[in-house]
């Protein structure tokens, strides 16, 4: 009896490690296969878009990479079209109304890319595009999942989310920032008549951080209502016009100036940093949304222009191009060195943030309702 256990468990022994061992071989079989089908994939792809030869990307701000994919992929030869948003999307509708189908990839920020192509319908799912393992593997990324601009979360990709403290500005003469605490400060009555912000009822610059001040809970309508209805408030347009009367002393505060430039000429303003404001800050997108135009010429260039731009190379080469610009982006992406994007942009630990590009906020009519009842409340238009 006790011979015939002794013999029943080694057989039960050398039976488990076969499962075992078949076990691990399906596993790594698996994996092989899993990872074969994404290489086939990208090498099918990329041999199709050399035969392409060419993908034309429509770019706002961040056309300073473009080198660095020119020279990883010299087969492809790229055509851009750069431009504010406003005037891309302009552009590219008009294109299409007359049946022109010419760009293949917009990188941009949420206008264009949500507020026009998304709502025309013009625009194929971005997330099908996505080949590379280092972009699908969601842990490489902020929060450790993708971010979508577009309800669905298939077509607007956001590789930006940088740092923000409601891009206020002020100049360094007349204000002494170490006396505010909170955004609330900057409403002081010693101010009124003092402050001036670009129109964001245009689009552009200050969208991001309009939405950061009417859906953070502790400023809220209120905040906005008081700032365009009770401060005396002065619109400018011209996107140069505000940080010159700024820089000049005509007046002391500028919500959604870009000073940047300014400040490294050693004009006297400077803009509101971390640790500034006691609500901690919002992230914005700037330019830094992506998608797929459908109905594109170089369907497969397309693919990998988008692959290349959110891999790790390619948005090293975004935050590098970009240190020194007005809008110094923070990639999305958390396995890149940050060294390269200013501590003013830079996500930090200890800060909280509000995500101005939740797909539930981007529309931005609700503000600008209130925006336009402060400013005709204040007898301005």
């Amino acid at each position: 009896m006790a011979m015939v256990s002794s013999i029943t468990y080694k057989n039960l022994r050398g039976y488990l490690a076969a499962v075992v061992f078949m076990v691990f071989s399906l596993g790594g079989l698996v994996h092989s296969n899993a990872q074969s089908d994404w290489q086939k994939e990208w090498d099918k792809t990329l041999q199709a878009a050399k035969k392409e030869g060419q993908v034309t990307v429509y770019i706002s701000g961040y056309d300073a990479v473009l080198p660095h994919f020119e020279k990883e992929y010299p087969d492809i030869e790229l055509t851009a079209v750069t431009g504010r948003g406003n005037q891309l999307g302009q552009r590219l509708l008009t294109e299409r109304r007359a049946e022109k189908y010419i760009a293949d990839v917009v990188s941009a920020g949420a206008n264009p890319n949500y507020q026009q192509f998304y709502t025309a319908k013009a625009l194929d799912p971005i997330k099908a595009a996505l080949i590379l393992p280092e972009i699908t593997d969601q842990t490489k990324w902020y929060q450790k999942k993708h971010q979508y601009s577009d309800p669905e979360g298939q077509y607007v990709f956001n590789y930006v989310g940088s740092a923000t403290y409601g891009a206020v500005n002020y100049n360094t003469k007349q204000v002494d920032a170490k006396a505010f605490k909170s955004y609330w400060d900057l409403l002081h009555p010693k101010w009124k008549g003092k402050i001036i912000a670009r129109d964001i009822r245009q689009a552009g610059p200050g969208s991001g951080n309009t939405r950061f001040f009417y859906y953070h809970p502790e400023l809220g309508a209120s905040f906005i209502k008081k700032l365009f209805g009770e401060m005396d408030l002065t619109l400018f347009r011209d996107f140069r016009q505000g940080p010159d009367w700024l820089a000049t002393g005509k007046y002391s505060i500028c919500f959604f100036c870009d000073v940047d430039v300014l400040k490294r000429q050693g004009l006297p303003v400077d803009t509101f940093g971390p640790g500034a404001f006691k609500e901690g800050g919002g992230l914005v997108q700037q330019f830094g949304t992506l998608a797929l135009v459908n109905r594109a010429p170089h369907p497969n260039a397309a693919k990998v222009f988008i692959n290349w731009l959110l891999s790790r190379n390619g948005q090293m080469a975004l935050q590098k191009s970009m240190i020194n610009s007005e809008s110094p982006p923070d990639s999305l992406r958390i396995d890149i060195p940050k060294d390269d994007v200013p501590y003013q942009s830079r996500r930090l630990d200890e800060i909280k943030y509000l995500d101005t590009g939740k797909p539930e906020w981007i529309n931005m009519k609700p503000i600008i309702e209130v925006v336009n009842e402060a400013l005709k409340s204040a007898g301005k238009n």
